[in-house]
């Protein structure tokens, strides 16, 4: 949600005033333009249930005289404020998750989160496939309207340096299998490990989270220390993109919303092995055209299509070609930004 909001917001302050309101975490509050947009930092007090507990965030959207309120959404905090707040301005919610879990806050939360989403003139969702399994967004079905995220292309398609591929290649070998994201439990890092045993390349996982010694516990019982490298957080990814053969997102549950991650491997060439799932995930990349899809949960099935497209040349070709292809045309950010943008200005009209 950082990212996609960073992206929007940016583009959007080339256009016209744009104020974003975010949660501090500090206990203080801040102010900043940082490339053309005015940044305020609402003091943080604390966190329950992962929500930031921002009591000035209130008087923070009733002080700001903006047209049209933008509001990104699962976060009842933010909700709660602004309609506690009496902001006039126009409503726009992107919804881009449903609220998971968590049922005895959500008896407290969910009366004024569909509050807001009754006053709001539209909701952006993500993805269609999203859209259609979310239980949360069928009452307002008829105010929903598809932008899918993207990423930024000039930020992403940057080329490393040879030397780095080449350090990369001599340290792990040319069947470079990479997957990045934040080690929890609905990613199915661990579905991945496991289905390493069936595979002959060599799995790189970027990224840190709480299941970090658990996963590397599994390597090590499963003996997979030569096949399986945690390389925790990396600070430049883009050497390792152009460096592996293929991509995967194992995820087992649709709190993988859309899979933003999968367009940055897409854009940079990279055929997808992705799940089956109710979310945006199967959408974006799609089975059999930027890469193959496998039921969660499965490792032989992830072991399959991994080893597949490992083996075949020419189909990994043709599906990384198509990948780019998709990447580059659908899911830029400029392609967000614009259609967000056509969706202020014909609620404002």
């Amino acid at each position: 949600m950082e990212t996609h909001l960073h992206d929007l917001a940016v583009r959007q302050a080339s256009i016209m005033p744009v104020s974003v309101i975010v949660a501090n975490t500090a206990r203080g509050s801040e102010r900043a333009v940082i490339e053309g947009v005015r940044v305020i930092r609402v003091a943080r007090v604390g966190t329950i249930a992962s929500m930031p507990v921002c009591p000035g965030l209130t008087n923070a959207i009733r002080r700001c005289p903006a047209d049209l309120v933008h509001i990104h959404m699962p976060n009842p905090g933010a909700a709660f404020a602004l309609l506690q707040s009496g902001h006039k301005g126009k409503i726009v919610v992107t919804h881009h998750a449903d609220t998971l879990g968590r049922k005895a806050l959500r008896h407290l939360s969910d009366p004024f989160v569909r509050k807001v989403m009754g006053k709001a003139q539209a909701i952006i969702v993500t993805s269609k496939r999203y859209m259609e399994a979310s239980e949360e967004l069928k009452p307002w079905l008829h105010k929903c309207r598809i932008i899918p995220l993207g990423i930024d292309v000039q930020n992403h398609f940057s080329t490393p340096d040879a030397l780095e591929i080449k350090n990369i290649h001599d340290s792990h070998g040319e069947n470079i299998i990479l997957a990045v994201g934040r080690l929890v439990p609905y990613k199915g890092f661990d579905v991945l490990i496991r289905a390493m045993k069936f595979v002959s390349g060599k799995l790189l996982l970027i990224g840190s989270g709480p299941q970090n010694y658990y996963l590397r516990e599994l390597r090590d019982n499963e003996g997979l220390q030569d096949k399986i490298e945690l390389l925790g957080r990396v600070e430049d990814v883009v050497p390792y993109y152009r460096a592996a053969r293929l991509f995967v997102l194992p995820s087992l549950t649709r709190a993988e919303a859309f899979g933003l991650v999968q367009i940055e491997a897409m854009a940079f060439g990279l055929p997808v092995v992705n799940t089956w799932l109710d979310s945006g995930v199967p959408e974006v990349s799609v089975n059999g055209i930027t890469g193959l899809t496998v039921p969660p949960g499965d490792p032989m099935a992830l072991a399959h299509a991994i080893e597949s497209l490992l083996d075949d040349e020419a189909v990994r070709q043709r599906l990384a070609n198509a990948a780019k292809k998709r990447a580059r045309a659908q899911y830029t950010a400029d392609y967000m930004a614009e259609q967000t943008m056509n969706l202020y200005r014909e609620i404002i009209s």
